[in-house]
């Protein structure tokens, strides 16, 4: 008999589901899609020598945080900060996977249950429209860190009402390399969308040279990644 041919799904967001905020005008989500078949250990492994190499042993690179130097980083030089983010970025463009990514204009949802139907809406039809990829799977398996109660609720019903044979697995970023990815993927596209509106920060343009750049060496190489 043969085996079954399993789709990890990893889910990150930027933003809240909190009022409009001229700081975070847009709630993202976005999930990246990794066929089992295809072994990635030995990338897991560079990623992990590279990583500890660093001085960032058994750690979850966080990349908005990074960015910002906040968090356990807002010690780190800029060009540390960089050697950190190229570790993962390289990582990413480095991996048999897909992605798709979601968002929702806040300032067009006046309240919670607006902007939770019209996220569902935009996930169900992403994944309606790659019918042919998500069907040539068994089974589909969701990771996700359950980080937002509301998003959670999302994913559990869209995945079960579209797919029979659906898995959500709650995980803890450090365990999971790949959430990590969707996590920084997540990142790349809200900075696009900023790039797109001149509206870079000083500590996104001290991160990244330049808005052209940003592109240029980023965001041209993950978006061929996606579904």
């Amino acid at each position: 008999m043969a085996s079954q041919k399993i789709l990890s799904c990893f889910i990150d967001e930027s933003g809240d589901f909190g009022p409009y905020d001229y700081h975070s005008p847009y709630y993202y989500v976005t999930m990246v899609l990794h066929n089992q078949d295809d072994d990635i250990s030995d990338k897991i492994q560079g990623l992990e020598y590279r990583t500890t190499n660093l001085g960032y042993k058994n750690h979850a690179i966080h990349t908005g945080p990074l960015i910002r130097r906040e968090s356990v980083y807002e010690n780190d030089l800029v060009e540390n900060r960089k050697h950190l983010f190229n570790v993962l970025y390289y990582f990413t463009i480095g991996l048999p996977i897909k992605y798709f990514t979601v968002r929702v204009k806040k300032s067009e949802c006046e309240d919670e249950i607006v902007q939770t139907a019209k996220l569902s809406k935009l996930i169900s039809q992403e994944l309606h429209s790659r019918d042919d990829f998500w069907n040539s799977f068994d089974k589909i398996i969701v990771y996700y860190d359950n980080g937002q109660t509301q998003l959670t609720r999302i994913i559990t019903s869209v995945f079960n009402t579209l797919f029979t044979d659906v898995e959500m697995r709650k995980v803890k970023p450090v365990d999971y390399k790949l959430f990590q990815v969707a996590d920084l993927i997540c990142t790349v596209e809200l900075l696009a969308e900023k790039a797109e509106h001149n509206a870079f920060t000083k500590s996104e343009l001290e991160f990244f040279d330049t808005m052209r750049d940003f592109k240029k060496n980023y965001l041209k190489h993950i978006r061929k990644r996606k579904l």
